[in-house]
């Protein structure tokens, strides 16, 4: 594979991890754009344009749209999160400028006022379904409470409020200003013509906006504390909580991973033996998140009510235990070896090379290949867990618990 890159002028900068001998090809256009760039009267503008942005163009309607993907027999969708916002396809190598032209023109949809109107309903439904399912909104309200008035606490859908207030000409200007060729990135993957690409890329780009409207990373002060929510509709305990993290760039974020995965990956953790394989609860885990400036460590746990306050005891020893004690080297070794296993299957395929190669793009403008990357958690030690567990899970955690009504 090789790593082959464009940028001319002021165009978008073309990202290629070119695979000759693969049997299919990705393209992705990612926007550095998410809830965290939103002004706090527009939350969930990203998303809501996420999904407008498949309403149709100049050149094609929503039916056309939906049609020639069904032609190109792709497999694309798009997403929305804090910090960006993706729309990707993958297909045969041969349909590579249908389906290019395609995602392309999709980057500069009409925004036509009937479909913002029909498509905010939309927007409010899944908002009210989401409230109304297991957490019941709980990984929302504990980012509120932790980031507190930092950009991060943004609620990707937004609220009823913002969504319902929302106009059409608030979410063109937004979309002026962040879908510019400054904050964009075309990514591709697998058996792909770079000079084919370069040269459509270049002639469709260039009338786009062009609008150096760039984020400003700043650094966050964390909250702590507890929150419960209570549901008449629930019947399990949910609690999810937060502690401070490392971001995107930080070297510590190999022994990050590696040290959630001994305390609470899906299998063979330190809290899958003491929770998940006894049945005392049905899921109890850790996970890293990597953003610019800052990042997080998320903690949930599901169970019955009546198990809850001795489930959280166990939690909270199982963290104590290891801050004091450590971790052994047969724990290191399961947890490397998991994450070497998870990421060279996921490397086989060109789909998934993509958001690895974009996604490492939008952080630090490089893309590390596969054999670097398991270098360096081949080279995490004990020690660098344990700082890293030091400056995370010795923190001051922000927990928020939904409860059902009192007995």
């Amino acid at each position: 594979m090789e790593l082959l890159t464009h940028k001319t002028g002021s165009g978008p900068e073309i990202v290629v991890l070119s695979d000759p001998a693969a049997f299919t090809a990705s393209f992705g256009w990612f926007v550095k754009t998410g809830a965290r760039d939103e002004q706090m009267e527009v939350a969930g503008v990203s998303h809501f344009l996420e999904h407008m942005v498949f309403k149709g163009t100049q050149r094609r309607t929503a039916e056309e749209v939906n049609r020639e993907l069904d032609h190109l027999g792709a497999q694309s969708n798009a997403y929305t999160s804090e910090d960006s916002t993706v729309f990707y396809a993958s297909v045969l190598p041969e349909c590579q400028a249908h389906a290019v032209d395609l995602l392309t023109d999709l980057m500069q949809p009409l925004l036509r006022e009937e479909d913002f109107e029909t498509e905010r309903q939309v927007i409010l439904e899944e908002i009210a379904m989401y409230d109304d399912q297991p957490p019941y909104g709980a990984f929302e309200r504990v980012t509120e409470l932790f980031f507190g008035d930092h950009p991060l606490s943004t609620r990707v859908l937004g609220t009823t409020e913002t969504v319902s207030d929302m106009l059409a000409t608030q979410m063109k200007d937004y979309h002026r200003s962040r879908y510019t060729r400054e904050n964009m990135f075309l990514v591709a993957s697998g058996k792909v013509d770079f000079t084919q690409l370069v040269e459509y890329v270049a002639e469709a780009t260039a009338n786009w906006p062009s609008h150096p409207n760039l984020r400003q990373p700043q650094l966050p002060t964390y909250g702590s504390g507890e929150v419960l929510i209570e549901r008449e509709s629930t019947h399990q305990h949910y609690a999810a909580q937060l502690w401070p993290g490392v971001n995107c760039n930080a070297p510590e974020r190999y022994a990050l991973r590696m040290l959630c995965s001994v305390l609470a990956d899906e299998g063979g953790s330190r809290l899958f033996w003491e929770l998940i394989d006894t049945g005392r609860a049905e899921t109890a885990t850790l996970w890293p998140q990597f953003f610019d400036e800052c990042g997080c460590v998320v903690g949930y746990l599901c169970c019955a009510p009546e198990d809850a306050d001795e489930n959280e005891e166990i939690l909270r020893n199982v963290i104590e235990q290891t801050l004091r004690d450590g971790i052994t080297q047969k724990e290191i070794d399961l947890a490397r070896n998991k994450i070497a296993s998870s990421l060279i299957l996921s490397d086989e395929r060109p789909s998934n090379r993509l958001f690895a190669l974009g996604q490492s793009w939008l952080n630090r403008k490089n893309y590390e290949p596969l054999g670097v990357v398991l270098g360096r958690y081949a080279a995490v030690t004990a020690d660098d867990m344990m700082a890293v567990a030091e400056q995370t899970l010795r923190q001051p955690c922000a927990t928020v618990k939904v409860v059902g009504p009192p007995e």
